[in-house]
């Protein structure tokens, strides 16, 4: 496996009019990983995908792909690329087979090599017992059908749109344990707005908001970046002025109040710990919990893009 990374992008712009889709995105994909492109609806991922893709031209900056700029490779990049776009279209009238072999035709992959990969990419994506067309397939179907022929051509990159999107729980977990087993053997790009998708099969993830990258990092490094703990607190009485007069401690990043229950988000974890029972025995309350929790990739993926904003 190479150092070089399998996806580079510099310093890429992507107007629209006055529109700033993408305002100088920097980002580095280690080869073999399984990297989440993390952001709101609207933030620019799938702009980015597009250029990935040759599907649209940057306004500035550049995208490599195995080390070959992907707005002028041509054939030569795009043959070492899977895609799937975030709404899939296939032919209904065909079945799962006759659409991925299809797919390898496009790439004149010969038909015993064709058929035996295949059969293996359906297997692996839990299809291959099934007959039907797929205009009949539910969507997870649909998604995991569309993986497979993203495959078809044995790419060294994967690029997948929202592939977990719209789909039922039991839709998202087949698609996200399909992802999980290509790790090493292929390098996963996806993106999503789906922060559980990105902490269950994930090693890495940048997180884009308004066309910039706030963050580019494993996950676990990423907690320790936000530098946010959280405490949750249980009380006897009405929290109210407790909270007031908390609101005035530099360490209180936030609260989330639930009743007598409230989670405390703090920056400074050990000087929140020793403040915090002086102060609801001053408010007259009841303790009657105090204890950390875990930080989420929520909790993290708010705290950093509240940091850009500011």
């Amino acid at each position: 496996m190479s150092d070089a990374p399998a996806i580079e992008i510099t310093r890429l712009v992507k107007t629209f009019g006055n529109a700033v889709a993408l305002d100088g995105v920097d980002l580095a994909v280690p080869e073999g990983s399984v990297f989440g492109f993390l952001g709101p609806n609207g933030a620019g991922k799938t702009t980015a995908l597009r250029i990935l893709t040759g599907l649209a031209r940057p306004t500035a900056g550049a995208a490599r792909i195995l080390g070959q700029d992907v707005s002028s490779a041509g054939n030569a990049v795009r043959s070492r690329i899977g895609y799937l776009p975030d709404v899939p279209g296939f032919y209904p009238w065909m079945t799962a087979m006759e659409l991925v072999e299809f797919a390898g035709r496009l790439f004149a992959i010969a038909p015993a090599t064709l058929r035996e990969r295949a059969e293996s990419l359906l297997e692996m994506a839990g299809l291959s017992d099934v007959r039907s067309k797929v205009g009949g397939f539910s969507r997870g179907m649909k998604q995991r059908l569309g993986i497979a022929q993203a495959l078809i051509n044995a790419p060294s990159v994967l690029l997948l749109d929202e592939p977990t999107s719209a789909l039922d729980p039991i839709g998202r977990r087949e698609v996200l344990e399909m992802i999980a087993s290509l790790r090493g053997r292929t390098t996963v790009f996806f993106s999503t707005h789906i922060l559980a998708d990105v902490e269950r099969v994930c090693d890495r993830v940048a997180i884009l908001d308004r066309g910039r990258v706030v963050a580019n990092a494993p996950i676990a490094e990423l907690k320790q970046r936000a530098a946010v703990d959280r405490l949750v607190i249980d009380v006897d009485g009405d929290p109210a002025t407790l909270i007031s007069e908390l609101e005035l401690r530099p360490w209180l990043r936030s609260v989330d109040r639930k009743g007598e229950s409230m989670t405390l988000a703090v920056s400074d974890l050990k000087s929140a710990q020793r403040e915090l029972p002086a102060a609801i025995a001053a408010a007259g309350l009841g303790l009657k919990r105090l204890e950390a929790a875990e930080v989420s990739l929520e909790d993290m993926f708010v705290e950093l893009v509240h940091r850009a904003e500011q």
